[in-house]
């Protein structure tokens, strides 16, 4: 979320999916419980208006950081992303957000690239409202 969740001056997690935000939080609190498992158990959600929740608008994060991967990192065009035994609608869905939102990226902080390829200096893309890559 513009001015959310991506304030700040330095984005520790900026290049980390939200499966591996999960799986940190068990491994951390596998040495010491510091994370409240109501965190960890609470229903992921942007917060933009009463009861929205980011599976309602969204494929589960499993399928949403599978996609991420294969369009991103390895540059993956749709049809073969769907050839990977992923529904088009997701795909597609998934793909137009993160065209759409590159203007939001511009706007974030700094992060770590713990990724073969992140958004950033990685991967770039016009933030005109008329570019769409095919």
């Amino acid at each position: 979320t513009l001015y959310g969740d991506m304030c700040g001056g330095f984005a520790p997690l900026k290049d980390v999916c939200k499966t591996r935000v999960y799986r940190l939080c068990h491994y951390r609190n596998s040495i010491e419980a510091v994370i409240p498992e109501r965190v960890i158990t609470r229903p992921p959600t942007a917060e933009l208006r009463e009861g929205q929740l980011d599976q309602d608008s969204l494929p589960d994060y499993d399928t949403l950081d599978r996609i991420l991967a294969l369009s991103v990192e390895q540059d993956m065009p749709v049809n073969e992303i769907v050839r990977q035994g992923i529904r088009r609608d997701d795909v597609m869905k998934v793909v137009t957000l993160v065209q759409r939102n590159e203007y939001k990226r511009r706007q974030s902080p700094p992060g770590i690239r713990i990724t073969r390829r992140a958004f950033g200096r990685d991967r770039r893309y016009p933030i005109t409202s008329g570019y769409r890559r095919k």
